[in-house]
């Protein structure tokens, strides 16, 4: 089973959704992310945050969904709403959902706001994952209530 975290610029939250999922699911399943719009590098708060968690950041990359080693099973989205963000619509014949996650990268105040942002963010990304990975069954409606 091969699920695509997709977002704009595959640099924070589509990574941060990647390595976590590698991390918690079982050997059959795998995660990769992509970008419509690839930053072309790896948010340094981002892989600071992995790191610390214990989550292997070896070879994750900012890449685009051009180019992608594998055909997805399941794609979901990761963008945010609340900066009227706009999410790339992979339009494949694959189960989609989308798990609305603003981005921490675009946080402004103190490194202790930021950091806050990051933590939080993982956190909503890691329940989420785990809420998928006990799914019974995975169906749509199933994973856009995880996003909820």
């Amino acid at each position: 089973m091969n699920i695509l975290f997709l977002c704009t610029g595959n640099s924070c939250r589509s990574v941060l959704s990647e390595a976590t999922f590698n991390h918690l699911a079982p050997p059959a399943w795998r995660a990769i992310s992509a970008g419509s719009q690839p930053a072309g590098k790896l948010h340094p708060r981002a892989v600071a945050l992995l790191q610390r968690k214990g989550i292997s950041t070896e070879g994750y990359f900012s890449k685009s969904w051009n180019d992608l080693p594998v055909t997805p099973d399941i794609v979901i989205t990761v963008c945010g709403s609340a900066a009227g963000e706009t999410c790339p619509a992979y339009l494949a014949p694959v189960l989609r959902a989308h798990w609305s996650v603003d981005d921490p990268g675009h946080v402004v105040g103190t490194e202790e706001e930021i950091e806050a942002a990051f933590e939080e963010t993982y956190r909503i990304i890691r329940a989420r994952i785990e809420a998928f990975l006990a799914l019974p069954a995975i169906t749509k409606e199933a994973l856009e209530r995880i996003g909820c």
